[in-house]
């Protein structure tokens, strides 16, 4: 039988009482940015921590639910600006919420049905849904930490692999201070 839970969460620090940070590093991203001179030279420079994410997984099965907050520290990798990993969710239909606590970011989502692509943006009180069968990745285009909720159902689970395999067709670099959103194709053919 599953029991209510009660859990204490600083939305500043990006931490859940109880739960350890997972900390992903720039050495943990490799092939995920499209400019791989860029991530060689940063990553000689210093193994820069990007993100961290706390989970809470109070009870399994169908209805249950899970949170997590994720920290995604400001900075490029070239002109491409920090993210993460991004995934499906290992049962493809499962939806998920994230809530916006801190900082300036975006999500882009890719649709593997369709093919379809979008943005969305992700601030502060804001709210931002991500359909199920939708990769999803979080990227930070402020000058201070992106921090935020996200709500997901327990058998949700993750899929990092058919991203690690064909990544994201965008990317978001910083052209003349501000966060554009490109085709990966494009970027790389302009950078070879």
């Amino acid at each position: 039988m599953d029991y209510p839970q009660f859990t204490q969460f600083d939305p500043q620090r990006g931490l859940i009482d109880g739960a350890p940070p997972l900390e992903r590093r720039l050495s943990d991203l490799r092939g995920y940015f499209a400019d791989q001179q860029a991530y060689a030279a940063a990553l000689a420079r210093d193994d820069a921590l990007l993100y961290t994410v706390a989970n809470v997984e109070p009870a399994q099965g169908e209805g249950a639910l899970h949170y997590g907050i994720t920290k995604l520290w400001p900075g490029r990798v070239g002109a491409e600006y920090y993210l993460t990993k991004g995934h499906y969710h290992a049962w493809r239909p499962a939806g998920e919420y994230y809530i916006g606590l801190a900082g300036t970011g975006l999500i882009l989502l890719e649709d593997e049905r369709s093919g379809d692509c979008w943005q969305l943006p992700l601030t502060p009180q804001g709210a931002a849904y991500v359909p199920g069968y939708a990769a999803h990745r979080t990227v930070n285009v402020g000058a201070e930490p992106l921090l935020f909720l996200g709500i997901y159902p327990a058998q949700a689970g993750h899929d990092y692999g058919a991203i690690v395999g064909c990544n994201f067709r965008h990317v978001v670099l910083a052209v003349d201070g501000q966060p554009t959103v490109v085709e990966r194709k494009q970027f790389l053919s302009q950078h070879r």
